[in-house]
C-alpha cells in the first residue's frame, strides 16, 4: 500500500506544481486554495508511503514522479521546449525512479 501512497503523493506534487503557475504569484484565490491542498494532501501521503519505505528512497521517487510529471505538462499546457536532450535527461530521471523502486527492498 505504501507504494500506492507514494504514487498518489507524486501524481499531487504534479498536481501543486503545476497549480503554481495559475495562481499567478498566489494572487488568485481559487487557484491558490486548490494548490495549497494539493500541498498539503501530497505531503500527507508522502508521510504514509516513507512510514514503510525508506526516507531517502521514497523523497527521491516523489520528487522524480514529480519532476517528471511536471514537465510533461509544461510541454503539454504551456507550450515548453520538447526538445530531444531535455527528453533525454528527462528518462534519466525516470530510469532513476525505476532503479530505486527496483532495489528499494520493498
Amino acid at each position: 500500500m505504501e507504494w500506492i501512497y507514494l504514487l498518489i503523493a507524486g501524481v499531487l506534487e504534479v498536481g501543486w506544481a503545476v497549480g503554481l503557475k495559475y495562481t499567478d504569484g498566489f494572487t488568485r484565490l481559487w487557484p491558490t486554495v486548490l494548490t495549497v491542498i494539493g500541498m498539503t494532501a501530497s505531503m500527507f501521503f508522502l508521510a504514509l508511503a516513507i512510514q514503510k519505505i525508506p526516507l531517502g528512497t521514497g523523497y527521491a521517487i516523489w520528487t522524480g514522479i514529480g519532476a517528471v510529471g511536471t514537465v510533461i505538462l509544461g510541454i503539454v499546457l504551456f507550450a515548453e521546449s520538447a526538445e530531444g536532450p531535455r527528453l533525454v535527461f528527462i528518462a534519466v530521471i525516470v530510469l532513476g525512479i525505476v532503479g530505486l523502486k527496483m532495489t528499494s527492498g520493498h
